[in-house]
């Protein structure tokens, strides 16, 4: 079924009409199992739209990950496909200053990426961790140590957590833009089911973008920097890192006004107390992707995230986002 929904979703994008909307970080977010309970904000633009102008995303994302890692008291096994889906209605409600609303629904299962993702690395001679070697296409999210205990092995669906966040643009020229941003995660999504962690989260983010094509460069960039308060969650117990820092950087090659190539590095504070790498070591990946500006209010993005710090990230995401901005 959730092959059949994403397969779905990228049929919608592809068959859109053709044509340029979108000055925005690609959306990556972390769906490794333990960090994507937390409310980390993906990076977006550091401005805001004229009054009453209101921007409609949907981002798709599909994430597979294999992590199997024994350390003294502790043992976790993180394997399985991660669907998440994700809309977004973004509100100026003034010339500077924007009301952001995410809603996401997510289904965690064995998924149909392992075959190909075996492939890959044996055609590159890579190694794969020890993946080829477990039974394809199963759900195992488990943890056992001396402060936490975790497991999900059953297929799981449904609405997560979602973020309300306010965002005040204080300084934008023809270049530049920055802005403060204060976000909250409501605990919408049913713990058991890793769909959300059982808590509230709270964070607070700077946020600067350039824009430098008025001098014979066609290169934009974004970046951002933040700190996040998670709630206590029952999943992860007194292993859990409450106190989480963030940040990010975007440059956006602009080919013409239709196309961009676009490159992000992303990473954020360790979830856990953990002398296991997926767990305790701070993450960071790296996204790469392509914008199509398809129509003036429309754009479309294709993006593939890795992770950089081995096993902090699901092995590989691939995203898709569709942005409308309705005036």
């Amino acid at each position: 079924m959730a092959v059949k929904r994403f397969a779905g979703t990228c049929l919608l994008l592809a068959s859109l009409p053709a044509a340029g909307q979108g000055n925005e970080p690609l959306y990556a977010k972390n769906l490794s199992p333990v960090s994507g309970l937390f409310g980390l904000p993906s990076q977006r633009f550091a401005g805001t739209g004229p009054a009453g102008a209101l921007d409609i995303n949907l981002h798709t994302s599909i994430a597979n990950n294999y992590v199997a890692e024994f350390r003294g008291d502790e043992q976790v096994n993180l394997d399985g496909e991660t669907l998440r889906m994700a809309l977004e209605f973004r509100y100026a409600l003034a010339d500077n200053w924007d009301l952001q609303l995410e809603v996401p629904w997510l289904d965690h299962s064995g998924g149909f990426l392992d075959a190909t993702i075996d492939g890959w690395h044996d055609f590159w001679g890579m190694s794969d961790g020890g993946r080829s070697r477990v039974e394809r296409d199963l759900l195992d999210f488990s943890y056992a140590g001396p402060d936490a205990r975790f497991v999900l092995l059953d297929d799981a669906s449904g609405v997560g957590d979602s973020t309300l966040t306010l965002s005040w643009q204080f300084a934008r020229d023809d270049i530049f833009a920055a802005s403060v941003a204060a976000g909250y995660k409501f605990a919408t999504g049913d713990e058991d089911d890793f769909l959300g962690s059982g808590e509230d989260d709270g964070y607070l983010v700077v946020r600067f973008s350039g824009d430098h094509r008025n001098n014979d460069v066609p290169l934009r960039w974004h970046g951002q920097a933040g700190y996040l308060y998670a709630g206590e969650s029952d999943l992860l117990g007194k292993a859990q890192e409450q106190d989480l820092w963030f940040v990010g950087l975007t440059m956006d090659w602009v080919l013409n006004p239709r196309w961009s190539l676009i490159g992000q590095l992303d990473a954020h504070a360790a979830p856990m107390n953990s002398e296991i790498t997926s767990l305790g070591d701070e993450a960071i990946m790296l996204t790469a992707g392509v914008r199509w500006r398809f129509a003036p209010a429309w754009a479309v993005d294709f993006s593939v995230v890795e992770d950089v710090q081995v096993e902090t990230a699901p092995d590989v995401t691939f995203q898709a986002s569709l942005r409308y901005r309705v005036n």
